[in-house]
Order: C-alpha cells, then structure tokens, then sequence
C-alpha cells in the first residue's frame, strides 16, 4: 500500500502538507551549500582502519567528485577501493588521474550494482566498513567522525547520520535530518541515509559477509535488516555526514516503480508483518515523523536559518 501512494504521490503532498523534510528530495529552490563542513579537531590516535567502496558505472559527471570528497578528508588509515564496471562514457580515463593517489581502482565486467559490492568489499580488509555511491559526497571531517566514534564506543556497531540533498549543479535543495535510532521503524521503511552509514567488519561477518544480489535497489536496506537481526547496536550520530545528489539518471528514481517498490514490499512482508497491526504502524510511524520534524526545527534553529521554500 506504501509503495502504491508513493507512486502516485500521496505521501510526498501529505509530507509537503505536513511540513515534514524526510523521505522528501527536492524541498526548496536550489541555493548554495549552507553548510560544507562537520570538521572538529580531536584525538586522532589510534584511529580503526576504514574501507570505503565507491561501485562505478558510466558516471563520468560526478565519479571524480565523489573521490575528491573522500581523499580530501586525509583520514590517516583508510582504503578506499574504486569498482568500476567497464564504464563507457569517458570515466576510466578519468580513473586514471587517480592512480598512485591512495585509490584501489578495479575495472571489471560485473552483474550489477550488488555484484560490484561484493566484489569491492571481498578485496576490503577495514575495521570500518562504508560505500558510496559514484554520485555522492561526503561532506569534509566526516571519516575522521566516524573513526574518532567508532575508536570510543567499542559497543556500537553500526552508525548513520544526517545528509544534505543537492541537484546536479551541486545546489542544494533539501536536508534529511533524523531523530533517534528507532528500530521498529526501521522494520517497515527504511530511513537509514545509505552515504551516511558505516559499521563493524565483525558484524558484517556475522551477518553474512555479504550484500545479498537478489536485491537490486534496496541491498542496503536489506542488510540493515540483516545486522538487526544478528541483535547489532545501533546509533544515529546527529551531524551532516554526506551529500546525496539528485538527478534524473540516478537508479534510485529510474527504478523504483519498475523493481524497487516490489523489493521494499517483500522485505517488509519478512521483518515486520506480524510486529504491528495497521493501526500501531502507522501511529509508530507518526510519532517518529514528529520527532524528525523537532529534529529538524531544532537543528534550524542552532543554525539561524531561515528555509526559503
């Protein structure tokens, strides 16, 4: 039923009604990047290793980007692993500016998105693993964030945060800003910022080791569920982490009618029916929108911003 109002745009209008951001794209008129930094000064001893996957295919605008985004945070222990499909459309010779500069740059033929993941990750050997995708950010400071609050909280296993939402001109046009981790939620619509999330290898093996390939749009979903399965401490860490970049090539609008709304209903159809009632679902559902929208005015309000929508 979710799938289906979002396809005709029911939730979109009842979020825009609402003034809800989150699960919203395009949110205001595009605007210069108002924040570009979470960069604080800390403690970087001993800071965990980080592999980072960026899976690649025919993304020549924005694939050089992405890595700039990532080699500019100069985190001290990081391996960062390039898996490019065979692009066609001029990236491999913008792949080759990168070699010799701390990136591991895979080009070979793969089955997919999924596919090239498990395939950057089986040659990964990080205590902290992350992917991003070869039109996203992240946002500078951000791995030493994540090195710095994995380092001090050796019971978490799994972190996400906040992210911003740009247009292809790199203009931003939206925020996700989350209220707490709440794992019920979790169960039946995925919240989760993919750009924004890193986790332990240890759980990434006890969950299997793997992004399971049936899945072709919600693989990252899937394993989130997978890592609450196997009982993973979870926490929303409340900074900007990432950039998500909006356009009209991207898979994430390309195939959601066609594959990812069926995906979506199946994983909820295995976590979480049986959990709740359609009643309590949707009040849990409410009272979680009403936390993002706090959230939200809050994190407003700490920055003396006034949206221009």
């Amino acid at each position: 039923m979710r799938a289906t109002l979002s396809a005709l745009g029911l939730g979109t209008t009842l979020r825009r009604m609402a003034g809800l951001r989150l699960g919203l794209f395009h949110q205001y008129p595009p605007r210069p990047l108002s924040i570009s930094t979470i960069a604080q000064s800390g403690d970087d001893r001993n800071l965990p290793q980080i592999s980072l996957v960026t899976p690649s295919f025919n993304q020549a605008r924005f694939v050089s980007m992405t890595i700039e985004s990532v080699l500019s945070q100069n985190y001290p222990a990081l391996q960062y692993i390039l898996q490019d499909a065979v692009s066609s459309d001029g990236s491999q010779a913008i792949l080759e500016n990168y070699l010799g500069r701390g990136v591991d740059i895979i080009v070979e033929a793969d089955k997919g998105q999924t596919n090239a993941l498990n395939r950057g990750f089986a040659r990964s050997c990080g205590e902290i693993m992350a992917y991003l995708n070869s039109d996203d950010m992240l946002l500078p400071g951000t791995l030493h964030l994540v090195g710095r609050y994995f380092r001090d909280n050796p019971s978490v296993e799994v972190i996400y945060g906040n992210r911003l939402i740009v247009d292809e001109l790199g203009n931003e046009i939206g925020r996700w800003i989350l209220p707490g981790h709440d794992e019920e939620v979790l169960r039946f619509i995925d919240y989760v910022p993919q750009e924004t999330m890193f986790w332990r290898r240890n759980l990434w093996d006890r969950a299997g080791a793997g992004f399971d390939e049936h899945f072709h749009f919600a693989m990252d979903w899937d394993l989130i569920l997978r890592f609450m399965r196997a009982g993973a401490v979870f926490n929303h860490v409340p900074g900007l982490f990432g950039l998500f970049r909006v356009h009209g090539d991207q898979k994430s609008q390309k195939e959601f009618r066609q594959r990812g709304a069926r995906e979506m209903a199946e994983l909820r159809h295995s976590h979480a029916d049986g959990r709740m009632n359609t009643t309590q679902r949707i009040m849990c559902h409410i009272a979680y929108l009403l936390k993002h929208k706090r959230a939200d005015d809050a994190y407003r309000s700490l920055y003396g911003r006034m949206d221009r929508t």
